[in-house]
């Protein structure tokens, strides 16, 4: 038998078993891969961003979702979540399911483990399980204090820190809400014309085509498409969000003109076109700060009293100078002390596994579509080619 027909007698099984391990292998040895970024994940993230640092705004995450979709919904969740704690937004959170109360629980603390500053009732608040979902979506557009009145542990919302500024709406002017179904309904059709409500949602792949109608009318500000939109927001929190300049210290709250330091950096679309961000999305783990001559001394400069341990840690590699975190032992990481081995630690731009799960799924996800893809074209040949060689022997 020639290729051809051996391609078409292949047993099944072995395609099974290759396309398996097309998922298996990039989901265990993750590569690094761009993502190119899209308008509806951008306009979120910049609406998200808008609110950094503010008294006076907040967003209001929805969970109208069980387990079933979290593959595709948690990560986004996560990324969302992580954004606000970087770059100090207000965010409240709710579900109308009861089953989606554990999983804001899961969210939230997934994300916190690595903020250990951020406070429940001053940073974020968790409204957990909610009936009765038409009339909170209406009362919280008059007063969200008197509406929700305690949050999910059973505390008074007007006695918590997090409600300084906030009212209605007006300052809680962002509902993104995740969804394996009819995401944002609710908010499109009552608190978006009665309230001018901005109205985002998350959805898994499958239902990205009912939502696309309300974002080009232009009663959605932003869409995260299935696993493809969590990358790519995902891709955005590492390249703006967590971003961290060496020579600025954000210990300080305030800089000497009395203007608040907020960490991270604004969106801008040219930074995503630069060459620079390749270093900055990468997947694969990484262990060394790479500075520049002046960001090091920026950086060192600091801690003063550590200038010394700094100097035994780096190296000069082409002009640059590296700092390789996993030559730091114990006794170094005590007499550096934790802010700066944090700070230190960041500069290595080393992405939790947490942070970039959807990255990874996308990898495995288009690893596994190029073999399908590949077997389809082979298949497809080897049918043809044998037709003809038989119409042409008759």
């Amino acid at each position: 038998m020639n290729i051809f027909e051996r391609m078409q007698k292949l047993d099944r099984r072995w395609i099974y078993i290759v396309v398996a391990l097309a998922i298996i292998i990039p989901l265990m040895i993750p590569y690094n891969s761009d993502n190119v970024t899209t308008p509806p994940t951008e306009n979120l993230y910049q609406m998200i961003d808008s609110f950094a640092g503010r008294e006076d705004r907040a967003i209001l995450m929805s969970f109208y979702h069980d387990a079933a979709t979290m593959p595709e919904l948690f990560p986004m969740e996560v990324a969302i979540l992580r954004h606000c704690f970087e770059r100090n937004v207000k965010v409240f959170t709710l579900t109308w399911f009861p089953a989606g109360a554990p999983i804001i629980d899961y969210a939230i603390n997934t994300v916190k483990e690595e903020f250990p500053d951020i406070q429940s009732g001053v940073d974020y608040c968790n409204f957990g399980y909610k009936p009765q979902a038409f009339a909170m979506v209406l009362g919280m557009g008059d007063n969200i204090a008197n509406t929700m009145n305690t949050d999910a542990e059973g505390r008074k919302l007007e006695n918590l820190e997090i409600m300084r500024g906030i009212n209605n709406y007006s300052e809680m002017n962002l509902a993104v809400e995740f969804s394996g179904s009819s995401a944002g309904g609710m908010w499109i059709t009552y608190a978006r014309p009665k309230y001018g409500l901005n109205v985002a949602v998350g959805v898994t792949a499958v239902m990205a085509a009912d939502m696309y109608p309300y974002l080009q009318s232009g009663q959605l500000i932003g869409m995260l498409t299935g696993l493809k939109g969590a990358a790519e927001y995902e891709k955005l929190v590492d390249v703006f969000a967590a971003y961290r300049d060496p020579s600025r210290d954000y210990n300080i709250v305030k800089d000497e003109d009395g203007n608040p330091i907020l960490p991270g950096r604004p969106f801008g679309r040219e930074i995503l076109e630069d060459e620079s961000i390749k270093k900055l999305i990468r997947i694969t783990t990484q262990t060394k700060a790479e500075l520049s001559p002046e960001e090091y001394i920026a950086f060192s400069a600091k801690y003063p009293e550590n200038r010394g341990l700094l100097n035994s840690l780096k190296k000069d590699v082409d002009g640059q100078v590296i700092i390789d975190v996993t030559q730091i032992t114990p006794e170094m990481r005590t007499q550096m002390g934790e802010t700066m081995y944090r700070e230190l630690n960041r500069l290595t731009r080393n992405t939790l596994y947490k942070f970039k799960v959807a990255r990874i799924g996308m990898n495995a996800q288009s690893v596994a579509h190029i073999m399908i893809i590949v077997f389809i074209i082979l298949g497809n040949l080897g049918y043809f080619i044998q037709k003809y060689r038989k119409a042409r022997n008759q």
